[in-house]
């Protein structure tokens, strides 16, 4: 199995262009990003990638921004999802990962929506999988344990640091079995979040080794699962981003770290890591 490594462009003002030259430098494929809001401009960037032979992860957002509208109906959702789905065509995504629904939505009307949304995708020619996320579908371990079943179909996308600060812990204790979870992930997103908060400052700082250990391990047990599913491409996005999750200085709203400097260390760790897991093996 190999380790693809996809940017994001979360956060990112500067044109594609410059971010994919220094994501080819740090040894990333591709980048991961939101779907452009128009079919011309989902041509634009199609034909970018084409040229620069990088790939593209997707990210539909339904219902709003990052935190949906609470009024947005299930059926606003899965429209907004089409719509998406359409523009994302003819970038030839190699996934689209979602970030849907919305946390105050019961246990079957999540199960609701990836069941149907999975199935839109498969109209469309498009993989859906499903992202782990705070305000959205599946923003607590426990809900998605509950769910997991009803969706017998359905893929995930792992960002671990969410349910970490729902928890308010890091959940390593032996009760905390996601064995089930993890043999559906699909894709990681790698941002090392901690007990208060979802953004280390420097996933490197030793003050947080602990929360930088939990995550190597979830995201290798995710590595050994894959494996033993056949998959020959594990694909993570380090994930580090702007928004009140990277930290400032008081008074000045100074950052006190550079965003693609923490995720290029990520993605450097991150091979090395992959690395040696796989000679191990």
């Amino acid at each position: 199995m190999k380790l693809a490594l996809f940017r994001t462009c979360w956060g990112e003002q500067r044109s594609w262009d410059v971010v994919i030259d220094e994501a080819r430098a740090a040894g990333f494929i591709g980048i991961e990003a939101r779907i452009p809001n128009t079919i011309a401009e989902a041509s634009d960037k199609s034909r970018l990638l084409r040229d620069e032979n990088m790939s593209y992860i997707a990210i539909a957002l339904t219902g709003g921004g990052v935190i949906p509208r609470q009024s947005a109906s299930l059926h606003d959702h899965l429209d907004d999802l089409r719509q998406a789905l359409e523009r994302a065509i003819p970038m030839a995504p190699r996934f689209v990962n979602v970030l849907g629904g919305n946390d105050r939505w019961p246990v079957h009307l999540q199960a609701e929506f990836i069941n149907a949304a999975c199935k839109i995708g498969r109209e469309m020619g498009l993989t859906c999988v499903f992202e782990t996320h705070r305000s959205r579908i599946l923003a607590s371990p426990w809900v998605m344990l509950d769910v997991l079943p009803l969706c017998p179909d359905a893929l995930f996308t792992a960002d671990i640091s969410h349910w970490i600060v729902v928890c308010e812990r890091l959940l390593d204790d032996p009760l905390d079995d996601f064995i089930g979870f993890i043999d559906r992930v699909h894709h990681l997103q790698a941002r090392v979040g901690y007990e208060q908060g979802p953004q280390v400052p420097h996933p490197g700082a030793p003050e947080y080794r602990h929360a930088l250990s939990f995550h190597r391990t979830f995201w290798q047990s995710v590595w050994e699962s894959q494996q033993r599913r056949g998959y020959e491409i594990t694909t993570m996005t380090p994930e580090f981003g702007p928004d009140g999750y990277l930290h400032t200085l008081p008074f000045t709203n100074m950052p006190v770290a550079d965003l693609w400097n923490l995720n290029r260390w990520i993605g450097t760790e991150e091979q090395r890591h992959f690395a040696t897991w796989n000679q191990e093996r």
